[in-house]
């Protein structure tokens, strides 16, 4: 789960319980009116408002600086990048399921949002949107999967979809002017997320296009469209495709489902799974097929440093303050799982569309008790292996403990000066080793050579095997 502590959640309740001043109704550009529902099974075409006014976070101007830009607005320069972000509003009539997927109402009315981040021009874009199911577990949208530096370079198109109830409802204590209309349980009807499904579904309906005035994707030509999960967001796109896709129209062409279960169903759509070393705790796996390719990173934690680091500022603006922990080992791993993430999204658009396989990995090693074997300095045995944990400047585990969610966090522990010295008695031989593990990873499949580049930049730049 990609989570936060109960530090979080007590701001979160105490947002809501103070609650916020009060705007005039923010207005809304143009409309396209929903589509019929067609017939059974097919996925509806839902009515898009959009994009939603607002200014930069932080306008003084404004009466409450929440109702003038989107909850978690990114801090990234997008316009450097030719980037652009933009909220919309989405409503329609969704059918309703159980975790089994069976239906258990029908046309409920609803109506959410989604918030995009894309190329402002067509010949930046890959033609490859990334739907995010957001992750509630914090008791808030998480964009858990929003790596800028990887989604940018290669020019996908990145969509956050709010389909649960959690997300909504603190949406609208949030900022109760931009997103009070906001509703994705029938009027109270549907408390355990039984549109969320449709509601998903639905928005990759609209992502498709349409002739309609409100395009949330611009000019952007959507030829593939991913559904991308972490964690709790995962195990619900586990449902979906397992109960209830199977009853409907297909919509996504993958699924990419990071550090949380896989269907066990093999459908027609490939299935990318991508965990890192905490989640891999049974020797039990579902084999590789034609349909399902499954991945494991040694190193990497359930919930790393770089969207810790990413969130930080971001959650201090929008709550007041981040969540600390007080966890048994250092926290955070350091080994870069969205860098193996990224690689997975271009094998996984290929393999939608032409069949090309991605490459199989070697799983991580687990003894009968489903620990983990480890080298001589602490490191996991097998699984993917970036340059981070083969020539290591730090003990890098996927494995914590302590209060809260500190289990999810893994540990960073860094070596001292006299190890150091020890592993790379020179700097050359330090730099080319990073540089032999990348290439080899490279080749592999397993990492891009964009993110190969920046870690030999970060290499020559360190201090490592100098005098």
């Amino acid at each position: 789960m990609i989570l936060s502590s109960r530090t979080s959640r007590v701001l979160l309740c105490g947002a809501v319980a103070v609650g916020v001043i009060m705007a005039p109704a923010v207005a809304t550009a143009g409309r396209e009116q929903a589509g019929p529902r067609g017939q059974a099974g097919e996925v509806a075409t839902p009515a898009l408002r959009g994009p939603i006014p607002g200014t930069v976070p932080g306008d003084p101007k404004a009466a409450d600086v929440r109702d003038t830009y989107p909850w978690m607005s990114t801090n990234v320069d997008l316009a450097a990048a030719g980037y652009v972000e933009q909220e919309f509003h989405v409503s329609g009539r969704a059918d309703a399921y159980s975790t089994a997927g069976d239906p258990v109402g029908s046309d409920v009315p609803y109506q959410t949002r989604v918030i995009v981040r894309r190329p402002v021009h067509p010949a930046k874009f890959n033609g490859t949107v990334l739907a995010e199911w957001q992750n509630v577990t914090a008791g808030y949208d998480l964009d858990a999967m929003w790596s800028h530096q990887q989604i940018m370079r290669e020019g996908y198109a990145w969509v956050g979809v709010s389909a649960q109830r959690v997300g909504v409802d603190h949406l609208r204590g949030w900022s109760p002017a931009r997103y009070g209309d906001l509703d994705v349980t029938g009027g109270g009807r549907f408390m355990a997320d039984e549109l969320s499904y449709d509601v998903y579904a639905q928005v990759a309906k609209a992502l498709r296009g349409g002739s309609g005035e409100v395009r949330p994707l611009g000019r952007l030509p959507a030829r593939t469209i991913l559904a991308v999960g972490a964690s709790q967001s995962a195990g619900r796109m586990t449902i979906y495709y397992d109960n209830v896709l199977p009853k409907t129209e297909a919509v996504f062409d993958g699924f990419a489902n990071i550090v949380g279960s896989a269907p066990s169903r093999k459908g027609a759509e490939p299935v990318f799974q991508v965990l890192s070393e905490t989640d891999v705790r049974n020797p039990v796996r579902r084999p590789d097929d034609d349909r399902f390719v499954r991945w494991e990173v040694a190193g990497a934690a359930h919930s790393g440093w770089n969207g810790q680091e990413y969130r930080r500022p971001i959650l201090e603006r929008d709550l007041g303050a981040a969540p600390s922990f007080n966890c048994d080992q250092p926290p955070w791993s350091r080994v870069p799982l969205h860098h193996v993430i990224a690689a997975a999204y271009g094998h996984l658009t290929r393999w939608s569309g032409s069949g090309a396989r991605p490459p199989a990995a070697p799983p991580l090693e687990l003894n009968p008790d489903g620990t983990k074997p480890r080298d001589e300095l602490g490191i996991a045995r097998g699984g993917i292996r970036l340059s981070q944990v083969d020539v290591p400047t730090a003990l890098n585990t996927g494995d914590n403990s302590g209060e809260s969610f500190c289990r999810l966090f893994g540990t960073h522990i860094p070596f001292d000066r006299s190890r150091l010295d020890r592993l790379y008695p020179s700097h050359g031989g330090y730099v080319a080793a990073v540089a032999t593990t990348d290439g080899r990873n490279v080749r592999a499949g397993y990492l891009l050579p964009g993110d190969a580049l920046r870690n030999l930049r970060d290499a020559v730049a360190s201090d490592i095997g100098k005098p």
